[in-house]
């Protein structure tokens, strides 16, 4: 694409090419939402197996059917320049790609022209390495999964005795001056008698967190239906301990907050079940394989890789971005209400990325 700057580039932000905004149609699909938000997966690898996640033993993806750090970077700026002011950089586990803050540094060079912000969910696992670095880049703010704060549940949880490493990259990317926000998913019989403890922890060093309703995405080896934990009951539960005001905070993802008087804190709940979000959705997910689903819920999906590797990469790009506009359902559908019953989609959350 013609606004393309090489990664290892030593131009300067005010030498590189933007696109002229204004120029390109916004990204709207069939139901009039207006797309703003890009989840860009670099990998579906992880250094983690959480069992809501994965397999123990998980089969990942060969290199070579990953798309190239420029090829994404190629393909971030395809959605720049229709409209898309957001960019969450997922994964698998993304600070596990090889050489990925240079990824984070070519993008950020457009922060201020024509990207708001620039930013990323991670397990904090590699955290500690790459804060300062992110930080540098132009990223603010970032997402962290952290289901327990005791190290045994966690090593059970994850398969890997991995909580210190992620205490300490929070620590880091705090210390680098970046705003953290705990992602913990609510799972029945494991963490639900510690997440008030998890939410006043999180509140006390600084963090927004946000609970996360399981869900039915890939085999993972356990029974969905044993996991699943209501985010209305965790909520009813809570605002017996506490005092919790609606709050108008938002992020631009389906995230709905509260504010609790007692910890100062701020605190989100997302609910594909318990309540549907889909009619603000503003978000789009590509795959490290550039397979674009314009919903995480449903199985529609346009092959970006093949745009971008055709004769005519910006205009099939584009093409390819409005048939993903055509095929955007109204809502998913998911379902967590029958024992036994195959996953909603055989794809895995760290495929699609989060």
């Amino acid at each position: 694409m013609n606004d393309a700057v090489p990664l290892s580039s030593p131009r300067k932000p005010d030498l590189i090419l933007l696109p002229e905004l204004g120029t390109a149609r916004p990204l709207v699909d069939a139901f009039r939402r207006r797309i703003t938000y890009l989840r860009l997966s670099v990998t579906d690898r992880c250094d983690l197996r959480c069992s809501y996640c994965m397999p123990e033993r998980m089969t990942f993806l060969p290199k070579k059917d990953v798309l190239s750090l420029e090829e994404l970077y190629e393909l971030a700026t395809g959605f720049i320049a229709r409209g898309v002011t957001k960019i969450r950089i997922t994964g698998g586990e993304p600070l596990v790609r090889r050489d990925i803050v240079d990824l984070f540094t070519a993008l950020g060079r457009r922060l201020g022209h024509d990207l708001e912000e620039l930013t990323l969910t991670t397990n904090g696992t590699q955290l500690a390495a790459h804060a300062e670095a992110l930080a540098k880049a132009g990223v603010r703010r970032v997402n962290v999964s952290l289901d327990t704060l005791d190290r045994a549940k966690f090593a059970e949880l994850t398969r890997r005795d991995s909580l210190p490493q992620v205490l300490e990259g929070i620590a880091a990317a705090k210390a680098a001056g970046l705003k953290v926000k705990l992602n913990a998913v609510a799972l029945k019989g494991v963490n639900e008698d510690e997440l008030p403890d998890l939410i006043a922890w999180g509140h006390g060093q600084g963090h927004d967190v946000t609970l996360i309703e399981v869900m039915p995405l890939g085999d993972v080896e356990e029974e969905r239906l044993d996991q699943y934990l209501p985010l209305d009951a965790v909520r009813e539960s809570l605002a017996r301990r506490w005092t919790l005001t609606e709050s108008a905070h938002r992020t631009g993802g389906p995230s709905r907050y509260v504010d609790i008087a007692e910890t100062g804190g701020r605190l989100g709940f997302i609910t594909p079940h318990t309540g549907n979000f889909c009619e603000g959705c503003n978000r789009l997910r590509v795959t490290a394989t550039g397979q674009l689903y314009p919903c995480l819920g449903g199985g529609e999906r346009v092959d970006l890789r093949a745009a971008l590797r055709s004769d005519a990469p910006e205009a099939n790009l584009s093409a390819a971005l409005d048939e993903a506009l055509r095929i955007k359902p109204e809502k998913h559908h998911f379902r967590m209400d029958q024992r036994g019953a195959a996953p909603a989609l055989a794809r895995h959350m760290s495929m699609t990325g989060g």
